[in-house]
């Protein structure tokens, strides 16, 4: 028992030395080195020349990561979040909703000072605040392992904006995926992000949504768009926007070369702010994805984009749900689109539209034009009780039927009509055979459907996806 006393002591000491801390939140990083006591506890296999050995280096790295977090958990004085400990390891950490506060996200930054594992950090809803999102950068000075970061919804603020601002206008960091939705920023927050923006490359994806953004944020961000060079994907939903706004971020996105995604749903553009966007599709060869569902555009609106849409051939998605037009101004957009040979559009969503048997021949001969189109409508009115049989019958059973008829498989009625016997052709030309053949009789919207079936996501359709179907 005397030999006992001396090492509880002794042990006491030497990690109370390691551990005595600074109070102020600027010797984070002294305070994130992990105690060098963790090392020096050798398990029972490490004379053994196997690969074992390899496994208890990686217990030594896990011990020395749990025990840092759990140091800084005492010092900061907070529990432990035990689902942190068990994933600190993984590339994808979720602390979303944790109720972390301020002090709670200073520990986990502490513990990822010299975490080399987590890329993606998940921190939505914890209430982090400045003091919160000041450990964070000052953690991401020093990893250059995290890549992707959410702390939306966060009570950041003007003075959260700053923060963010000031460090990411250094460059300093691996981050290209920064999630800043709901977050309280006003007009005044659009002028530091913006200013970092203009000149940092590395963000690609950034998300603004769901904040209180106006007309001079807008002004702010069109100018930010001008210049930037490193964006291709932003989210600025669920703001104020409105034409003011809406002018100056398209007259930013006009020169723009690297965006590519632009999620303007849920403002208020407007007809004006249409006139604009028909400008930029008409200009610029970058946007493959546009969505301005919910801002108000009527026909006159949906007129000014469809002369965008004539000569634009670089946009494959265009949503326009949720604004109020008509079937009149849905076929001014068709048709814009039929008049573009290198028109590269895959989806074009007004599905609030009521359309006719009208619309839906002008649609056949944009889709002969055009087959790789999706058109999104709501329904067609004034149908046959025949036609809308026709109309809505699920292919695929339509072609088990002659399959069974004939006693064939499936399979083997897709393979006939390919000339070659394989298991895929490209799109284009499974779309014109189905149309063509006289086994099954389809129309345009069932082959359509039979396509989505089959469609590798790459232009070709290939026969044996039909195996993962159910039945």
């Amino acid at each position: 028992m005397d030999n006992d006393k001396p090492l509880q002591p002794e042990t006491e000491d030497e990690t109370e030395t390691e551990l005595v801390p600074q109070s102020s939140a600027k010797t984070l990083y002294c305070e994130a080195e992990p105690p060098p006591t963790v090392e020096k506890v050798k398990p029972a296999q490490e004379n053994s020349e196997t690969d074992l050995e390899i496994e208890d280096n990686e217990k030594f790295f896990t011990t020395g990561q749990k025990e840092l977090y759990l140091e800084a958990c005492k010092l900061v004085g907070v529990v432990p979040v035990s689902y942190f400990i068990r994933n600190m390891e993984e590339s994808y950490v979720n602390l979303n909703h944790h109720g972390l506060g301020p002090r709670g996200t200073k520990a986990i930054a502490i513990a990822l000072v010299s975490n080399t594992a987590v890329t993606k950090l998940e921190l939505e809803d914890n209430c982090i605040m400045e003091e919160g999102v000041l450990s964070l950068v000052e953690m991401l000075q020093e990893n250059y392992y995290l890549q992707e970061m959410n702390i939306s919804n966060n009570h950041l603020g003007l003075e959260g904006a700053r923060i963010i601002s000031d460090f990411f206008e250094r460059n300093s960091s691996s981050i290209w995926n920064l999630e800043l939705s709901g977050n309280d920023f006003k007009e005044e927050s659009a002028a530091p992000l913006c200013q970092a923006l203009s000149t940092n490359y590395r963000i690609k994806k950034l998300d603004l949504s769901h904040n209180q953004f106006s007309d001079i944020g807008g002004e702010q961000l069109g100018q930010m768009l001008a210049i930037n060079v490193g964006l291709t994907s932003l989210d600025l939903s669920w703001n104020n926007f409105h034409t003011r706004g809406a002018v100056a971020l398209c007259n930013g996105l006009r020169g723009n070369v690297t965006l590519t995604k632009l999620d303007l749903s849920m403002n208020g553009l407007g007809n004006e702010g249409a006139v604009a966007l028909g400008e930029v599709l008409r200009l610029n060869s970058c946007l493959v994805y546009l969505d301005v569902g919910s801002n108000d555009i009527g026909n006159e609106g949906a007129s000014k984009i469809s002369k965008g849409l004539e000569s634009n051939e670089s946009l494959r998605v265009l949503k326009l749900f949720l604004n109020p037009i008509s079937m009149d101004g849905a076929i001014l957009l068709i048709l814009a689109i039929k008049r573009n040979p290198k028109s590269r559009m895959e989806e074009l969503d007004i599905s609030n539209v009521l359309v006719s048997e009208q619309f839906m021949k002008t649609l056949d001969g944009v889709y002969a034009v055009h087959p790789q189109l999706d058109v999104m409508f709501k329904a067609v009115q004034g149908l046959s009780a025949k036609n809308t049989i026709f109309l809505l019958t699920n292919p695929m059973k339509l072609i088990q039927n002659y399959a069974d008829q004939h006693k064939i498989t499936v399979m083997d009625f897709f393979k006939s009509l390919n000339p070659t016997g394989t298991m895929k052709m490209s799109v284009d030309e499974f779309q014109k055979v189905m149309i063509e053949q006289t086994k099954v009789p389809l129309n345009q919207y069932q082959v359509r459907e039979v396509i989505k079936k089959l469609d590798e996501k790459t232009g070709m359709v290939n026969f044996s996806l039909l195996n993962t179907m159910k039945p």
